[in-house]
């Protein structure tokens, strides 16, 4: 789901001014070959160096990262004025003892939460047609469901992951969270990794962000696409029942596989279609571009500093959908993203190298995604 910020690297106790200055002057004289320095300054416990770089910006980052740990210091490579702002920070590394154990209870936990919440979708002939009413029975009758969100899930998360691992960013394994099916329809309220240091330059943090959706995307197109070859068109029930609404993307796959459907009827629709479609709305949701949200990463690495903006622009869009619908979900995602995810976003530590025009391509396929999968009312009860 989301990537938790990095906490890898903490901010040891504040250096005295004197110390500063020392350590000012040895980094000065340690960059004198990758960096000429214009401007000096100190800000508070960081060192900002003003100047230009004297070798491209992957070379000078590895010979600064290399002269910078042992002071205690990370470097940041950023580019202002038309000038390079090299700034260090007193950013300790941290290494935590991975909790394995945390993440399979967790993992357990969350299979067991999503098979009770299976046994409340049914459309399977043959797991609805299995004798008896035991709790065993029922629990059998959750696995289509449990089984392809929790693949939707564990691949979107390992894309993260192993993306990550790639680019030699500490990251944990995936957390996944379990919720009681009364609390939360479908059993869980996704997964989540932390990063522990920050993305190397932009293109990394790009490839570690896209990586999840489009690794989830692999398993939920195909659910989806056999969910709904499975479901049937049925009379619309009398009573109450919950209705998964229709994004751009599901509204033409119903159209191409029943055409138009006729008053009174509605499709009946298979386990597996839920849970894709359960899978697909926590991607189109992750590529919100806001804060720490995947598609908050995009689109740092495709508008920098203006990320901010593009947030905040992302949040009015939800609550003009929520008057337009007048759907009381995009009200809560607008609170949950300005009191819990915020706008903001921890740098790369190179921040000067511009993304790839091809990630580009990939980074605006990524938001007409974002239009594509999400529906204009979530879920309501009809």
């Amino acid at each position: 789901m989301r990537l938790w910020p990095f906490r890898g690297r903490r901010a040891p106790v504040a250096p005295s001014a004197d110390d500063l200055i020392f350590v000012e002057n040895v980094l000065w004289r340690s960059i004198d070959d990758v960096f000429t320095v214009r401007e000096r300054q100190i800000r508070g416990g960081i060192i900002v160096f003003r100047g230009e770089l004297r070798v491209p910006p992957a070379p000078a980052l590895e010979t600064l990262l290399a002269r910078f740990r042992p002071l205690g210091f990370t470097p940041f490579l950023r580019s202002e004025g038309g000038e390079v702002v090299l700034q260090a920070w007193p950013l300790a590394d941290v290494r935590e003892r991975p909790r394995v154990g945390l993440n399979v209870v967790l993992f357990a936990l969350t299979c067991v939460s999503t098979l009770f919440a299976g046994t409340a979708f049914s459309g399977s002939p043959l797991f609805d047609a299995l004798p008896g009413a035991s709790v065993m029975r029922q629990l059998v009758g959750g696995v289509p469901f449990a089984f392809t969100l929790l693949a939707i899930l564990g691949v979107h998360e390992f894309g993260h992951y192993f993306t990550a691992r790639h680019y030699r960013a500490a990251v944990s394994l995936p957390y996944f969270i379990p919720a009681p099916p009364p609390l939360f329809l479908f059993g869980t309220m996704g997964a989540i990794i932390r990063m522990r240091s920050p993305a190397t330059n932009r293109n990394a943090l790009f490839d570690i962000a896209a990586a999840g959706p489009l690794a989830g995307l692999l398993i939920a197109l195909p659910a989806i696409f056999i969910g709904l070859a499975w479901s049937s068109i049925v009379p619309v029930p009398p009573q109450g029942h919950i209705v998964f609404g229709d994004s751009l993307f599901l509204r033409a796959l119903v159209y191409l596989r029943w055409g138009s459907l006729p008053d009174g009827m509605m499709v009946f629709t298979h386990p597996i279609a839920d849970a894709a479609w359960a899978g697909l709305f926590v991607t189109a949701v992750n590529l919100f571009p806001v804060g720490q949200l995947d598609g908050g990463r995009i689109a740092y690495a495709l508008f920098g500093r203006h990320h901010r903006s593009v947030g905040m622009a992302t949040v009015g869009g939800l609550l003009m959908m929520g008057v337009w619908t007048w759907s009381a979900n995009w009200f809560v995602w607008a609170a949950l993203i300005v009191l819990l995810i915020g706008f903001h976003h921890s740098p790369p530590l190179d921040d000067v190298t511009p993304l790839s025009p091809g990630r580009r391509v990939v980074g605006v396929l990524c938001l007409l995604l974002l239009v594509l999968l999400i529906p204009p009312v979530p879920i309501q009860i009809s």
